[in-house]
């Protein structure tokens, strides 16, 4: 059964065509919303409700061929919304103790920090496309825009990042000598 057929089973009401579906996508949904959440409890939940929210408005989707898409879209919202929600609860970020000696660790930790201060559209292009490896072809029909703006969006996320890491590296580190 291909996949076409499988979305329209579910639409139909077949719950299994639905799961075997939700199966396909679990590995590229997890990395996702791990990409977003940095935590494997949120990521799962963020999973939970996009499933939820996707099997409630199956019905909709009115190109079986793009369900994955169509998930993944659901998927991010439900991550943005996650993000949003945690903002109000903990405005701090904190930092484990395990993480402190560990300096590779540490400049993962200072790049992520900087992705999560980009602004939503800039941030979703950098993890679409360096978390996910997806092409540029793919963010743009992802998020339903021209190439052209996923290419200056990347661009400029990029031009950001330099620049904020280049400006924490000379605040932080002390030259020896």
């Amino acid at each position: 059964m291909s996949t076409e057929e499988r979305v329209k089973a579910a639409q139909d009401g077949d719950p299994e065509a639905f799961r075997q579906l939700v199966a396909e996508a679990k590995t590229r949904l997890f990395a996702i919303a791990l990409a977003y959440l940095h935590n494997e409890d949120d990521a799962l939940e963020a999973i939970q409700e996009a499933v939820c929210r996707a099997y409630a408005k199956l019905g909709k989707l009115k190109e079986p061929r793009y369900f994955q898409t169509w998930l993944i879209r659901i998927l991010i919202r439900c991550c943005i919304d996650e993000q949003k929600r945690r903002r109000k609860m903990l405005p701090l970020f904190a930092i484990p103790d395990t993480l402190a000696a560990d300096l590779a660790l540490d400049e993962k930790l200072r790049m992520r920090m900087e992705i999560d201060r980009l602004p939503p559209n800039l941030r979703h292009i950098i993890i679409l496309k360096y978390y996910e490896d997806m092409t540029l072809q793919e963010i743009a029909g992802l998020l339903k825009k021209p190439e052209g703006t996923v290419k200056t969006w990347l661009n400029k996320a990029l031009k950001l990042l330099r620049t904020a890491l280049r400006k924490e590296g000379e605040q932080t580190y002390v030259q020896p000598g």
